[in-house]
């Protein structure tokens, strides 16, 4: 067995949630939220930010950690237990382009029961629904923006 560390983002934008659509060698992969692995000397805010940048394009800020999802999956000689880390975060603008070298062809900013229907991973739209819940939180508050939130 072997372990993975992975950190990702809920990215918002006016009530948008930014997603993208993974399609490897014609083979669909299905709609995910942004999230990679932690490099050497990097803590999980520094890999979110820089994973959701190269996926993405965006320039986010975080806001909140919201927890880890975990999961396995095989690869070629062993299964790979994965840990996941999400932040939510804000993005300053609509833009996004998909990382091509990922095999990602599409990204953008959806309603969130467009986004929520889109992913393709249960364990991903639980970490949407819990992040979404706290944005509208926040929103409700009216610190959803508000610098000195974060």
């Amino acid at each position: 067995m072997m372990e993975a560390v992975s950190c990702g983002g809920v990215v918002i934008y006016r009530g948008k949630i930014l997603v993208l659509y993974k399609n490897m060698k014609n083979k669909y992969e299905g709609w995910v939220l942004p999230k990679g692995t932690v490099e050497d000397g990097e803590d999980f805010t520094e890999t979110a930010l820089r994973e959701v940048r190269e996926e993405t394009g965006v320039q986010a800020s975080i806001i909140k950690y919201i927890g880890k999802s975990q999961y396995s999956f095989p690869s070629q000689n062993d299964v790979v237990e994965k840990e996941v880390h999400w932040f939510l975060m804000m993005a300053s603008s609509f833009y996004c382009k998909p990382q091509r070298e990922e095999y990602f062809q599409d990204a953008g900013y959806y309603k969130y029961i467009e986004a929520s229907h889109l992913l393709k991973f249960t364990n991903e739209k639980q970490i949407l629904e819990r992040a979404y819940d706290d944005y509208l939180r926040l929103k409700k508050s009216n610190l959803w923006g508000n610098k000195k939130y974060y």
